[in-house]
């Protein structure tokens, strides 16, 4: 922390440079140009009352051409994990206690459509960084508008703007790198006046660090949008088949032997390999976006969602069928009114989801189905009512909404005789939130909020690994109170936004795991989630002449001293211990360089303290440091455009763990992350 405090003192104490920035740097890389739209605000990013982190192409890309993973964890308060190539994990604000794989408590939009599904649950490895052209993470409790949650919600795009004139645009790209990598992308975007398609397809594959750690990634995507005089239609539609082995968690004895192993036998159960334990994802996605304006004040906008997911997950101690389909519905109405100094825009909506999954289980004979052991049929329905008032009149904001959450599960094992259908609800349990942010100048504003987050349990979580039906899982709950300040001063030089928050979370969901190694999940009381968020980015150098034309430093650090307020499990009693895998210390720091022979550099430190893997705080994950770097080099002739690139990852070979797997049986907590690995490619467009 200190050498952070000294790296800005300096910046604050280096010299006036020339005023001649080239605004070609300035539209990619500075914020003081970026709208939010995160609770359709329309406004630039220091203006508007909440904790709002945009994310452009050009980060997205700045380090791995495989994985959102490096540039989310730039972010401070959120925290992407990796199991193993293809296994993600995404947490904002908080612990992974909800997620021992995939992406929970998190609600997740591409395009304004839902990605979630009506069971809390979304696939965020279906998606290809390649083909999105940014995000926004909104963290903590978001209510009103996105309904019930206590983690946060992430905004996915990938819209191409209208041309006036015609254009069509050809690229192709393709990488290798260590573990057999292989990654390659064609696509053809077309743009006019009132249309736009992107077509697209990728291929990732890769043998992985570890033994069972193969995966193998095929996205075709086709989307865009067609507008008219008082409307506009965006499309969306994906289809992903994913495959990627699961290795399983070692012991910190086993990892330190050798990481690159899978999880071994142990007694009478098998080990990884044996079972060829691993995902496989058949996904096929539709989505469309309307937006219609009745008049210059009143306008609607409707998402409909439909897709099917075949999913098989060979395991460990059983081989797992599902059959998924999900459909769902968004639609709100927006008054906007401008009079003379106040601007007054009123939204009411509502979001409907819906899934309904086929769920057969049998024993795993060494990667085959065996005996039938259970059949489950379960529907899940999510849906929400809202209403959001925002109010700007001269410096100040107002910002207020209120969502009515009802979530209902219906569940029959179908392997039982004469059992009917088990239902759980919840009704009707009010979201409010009230946000207020005050200009203190053009340059910096000021913001306090309060918003109360609701989350009911997941489908995943009702029906977890286990196999029993746990009804008497409760919803978790509690208010957020944040204040923070942001900025862009010094001629736009230097941008910062600076957070402080307490969250105190009631019958928080923890996962704790069986006599067997299986999964299951419990409320746990109460957690203390005080933390603090500093970001800061610095252009040092903003002159086209120079060799060195731009030079940018930047910076996020993240606080989080969470502990369990009031947790007791059996005869144990938590209370008073660091909330398991959350690190109390996180700081990340980045230098990206352009010279004027259009070579670009980006280097990216991150610092993670070590983490409880477990409730009873007995044993730690040890803290890690990781740098990555990549290389770009442009050339241009005529309309034809080539970049070679070159990247290197954990370049300090660290032995560390990337994604823990938390109280987990036999102490298997760590899934080692690849050492030292380096890549290369290029990517042309015509």
């Amino acid at each position: 922390m200190r050498k952070f405090l000294f790296i800005l003192l300096l910046l604050f104490a280096e010299r006036s440079f020339s005023q001649h920035v080239d605004s070609l740097f300035l539209s990619k890389d500075t914020l003081h140009q970026v709208t939010v739209q995160a609770f359709l605000s329309n406004k630039n990013w220091k203006d508007v009352p909440a904790s709002v982190t945009v994310i452009n192409q050009k980060e997205l890309s700045n380090i791995s051409t495989t994985s959102l993973l490096p540039a989310i964890n730039a972010v401070a308060g959120v925290r992407m994990e990796e199991r193993s190539p293809g296994s993600y994990r995404l947490s904002i604000r908080g612990s992974t206690l909800r997620s021992p794989f995939g992406v929970r408590n998190v609600k997740i939009y591409w395009n304004e459509i839902p990605l979630t599904d009506g069971g809390g649950n979304t696939y965020l490895n279906l998606v290809d960084v390649n083909q999105l052209t940014g995000a926004e993470i909104i963290k903590g409790p978001s209510a009103s508008m996105y309904g019930a949650g206590t983690g946060g919600v992430l905004l996915l795009k990938s819209n191409q703007p209208f041309l006036a004139a015609k254009a069509n645009i050809f690229n192709t790209s393709v990488s290798a790198g260590s573990f057999n990598l292989l990654n390659e992308q064609v696509g053809w975007i077309h743009q006019q006046n009132n249309f736009t398609s992107n077509l697209q397809q990728s291929h990732l594959q890769s043998d992985g660090y570890r033994q069972q750690s193969a995966m193998r990634k095929d996205v075709l995507k086709w989307d865009g949008a067609l507008q008219s005089k008082k409307q506009q239609f965006d499309f969306l539609f994906f289809y992903t088949d994913l495959f990627y082995q699961t290795p399983g968690g070692l012991t910190k004895a086993q990892m330190l032997q050798n990481p690159q192993s899978a999880r071994p036998a142990a007694g009478t159960t098998p080990g990884a390999v044996q079972q060829q334990a691993a995902i496989y994802n058949k996904t096929v996605f539709g989505g469309l976006n309307h937006q219609f304006k009745i008049s210059g004040s009143v306008s609607t906008e409707t998402s409909l969602m439909l897709n099917h997911t075949s999913f098989t997950n060979p395991a460990i101690t059983n081989y797992e069928n599902r059959d998924e389909t999900n459909t769902g519905i968004r639609t709100k109405i927006i008054f906007h009114k401008k009079i003379n100094a106040t601007d007054f825009q009123w939204i009411t909506g509502g979001e409907w989801l819906y899934n309904h999954a086929r769920i057969d289980d049998y024993g795993n004979k060494n990667g085959q189905p065996d005996t039938l052991q259970l059949k489950d049929d379960l529907y899940a329905n999510q849906c929400f009512g809202f209403s959001q008032v925002q109010i700007n009149y001269l410096r100040w904001s107002l910002n207020t909404g209120i969502s009515f959450n009802n979530q209902s599960l219906h569940y029959k094992r179908l392997t039982d005789v004469n059992t009917d259908y088990f239902t759980t609800q919840n009704k009707n349990i009010a979201a409010p939130r009230i946000a207020l942010l005050y200009k203190i100048d053009p340059y910096i504003s000021l913001y306090a909020l309060a918003a109360k987050g609701f989350s009911p349990p997941s489908l995943a979580e009702v029906h977890p690994q286990d196999r029993i039906f746990h009804s008497e899982l409760q919803p978790e709950y509690g208010w957020n109170f944040e204040t923070a300040v942001k900025g862009d001063i010094l001629h736009h030089r230097l941008q910062f936004d600076i957070a402080v928050y307490d969250f105190e979370l009631h019958d928080a969901i923890v996962i704790r795991n069986n006599a067997l190694g299986q999964q299951y999940f419990v409320n746990a009381g109460s957690i203390s989630e005080k933390g603090a968020e500093l970001w800061l980015k610095y252009h040092l150098i903003t002159h086209s002449d120079n060799f060195i034309s731009v030079m940018n430093i930047w910076s996020s650090y993240t606080y989080q001293p969470y502990y369990f307020s009031a947790y007791t499990q059996g005869i144990n009693n938590y209370s008073g211990n660091a909330v398991t895998g959350v690190p109390k210390n996180n700081w990340v720091i980045g230098i990206d360089l352009e010279t004027k022979k259009n070579l670009y550099f980006n280097i990216q430190y991150t610092q993670t303290s070590s983490l409880p893997l477990d409730d009873a705080n007995d044993e730690y994950a040890d803290a890690s440091h990781l740098l990555q770097a990549k290389m770009v080099k442009h050339f241009s002739i005529q309309k034809i455009h080539l970049h070679l690139f070159a990247g290197a990852d954990n370049l300090l070979n660290e032995l560390y763990s990337l994604g823990n797997d938390i109280n987990a049986a036999a102490r298997r907590f760590y899934n080692p992350a690849a050492k030292r690995n380096f890549y290369v490619g290029l990517n042309l467009n015509f």
